[in-house]
């Protein structure tokens, strides 16, 4: 995770749990970087005019000011536990970290007494798996935010066969499988629309540059005729 979007979630972490308490400790736990980094991280956002204030101590941590909160979400226990069940799909995928965010901020919102229900509740909901499922592959977020910002992204691929190739990419889309996810691509070393298995990429690096506008015709014609999209957000 870059600085910048460290910053961000540092924010909405604090914003989550007002008025309550984070620690520098904590904070440097959760996003894997040092107490003395969150320090720097907090008064930069400080400086920047982020109301946050910070207690000293032993008990002490840092807080948002409440003004910046969210009101509590209208959720019943069911339905929280519904959006869980719902993101539990998202294992795995390429959103596997947002999905987990997303529903911390919801739990995070929702009324004491409601959320309570909900912990409860989950607990007595159950999954069943296969014995040999595969472990989800966590995706870099190097290839989440190219996606996004439709960037060129040069890539360490190993194909079915075990040959790695070092290739430059045209990120299009993210596809579902029954194997896995893969990303869909134009593929400069072969000048045309690949699907590449996520878990076979083993190193990337975002060029910065920006991926040209393809043709949907030159994408579509490499996609199954059954894929669906999510549904549009409102």
């Amino acid at each position: 995770m870059n600085r910048t979007d460290r910053l961000y979630a540092i924010v909405e972490d604090l914003r989550a749990v007002a008025p309550r308490r984070r620690s520098a400790r904590h904070l440097a736990e959760r996003y894997e970087v040092s107490v003395r980094t969150i320090e720097r991280d907090i008064d930069a956002l400080q400086q920047a005019g982020v109301p946050i204030f910070a207690d000293q101590g032993r008990c002490g941590g840092y807080a948002v000011d409440p003004a910046m909160t969210l009101p509590p979400l209208n959720f019943t226990p069911a339905e929280a536990v519904a959006v869980s069940v719902a993101l539990r799909g998202a294992a795995g995928s390429p959103f596997a970290r947002e999905a987990r965010n997303a529903l911390g901020k919801i739990m995070a919102a929702m009324p004491a007494r409601h959320a309570s229900a909900a912990r409860e509740l989950a607990e007595r909901v159950q999954f069943m798996a296969a014995a040999n499922a595969d472990e989800p592959v966590a995706i870099p977020l190097i290839i989440e935010h190219a996606v996004a910002a439709r960037r060129v992204l040069r890539i360490d691929y190993v194909d079915r066969d075990g040959v790695p190739t070092e290739r430059e990419v045209e990120p299009v889309m993210f596809l579902a499988g029954l194997r896995g996810w893969y990303l869909v691509a134009w593929c400069r070393l072969r000048d045309g629309v690949r699907v590449f298995r996520l878990d076979r990429i083993i190193g990337g690096h975002d060029t910065g540059r920006p991926a040209p506008a393809r043709p949907t015709e030159s994408i579509a014609v490499c996609l199954p005729g059954n894929v669906t999209r999510v549904p549009a957000l409102a």
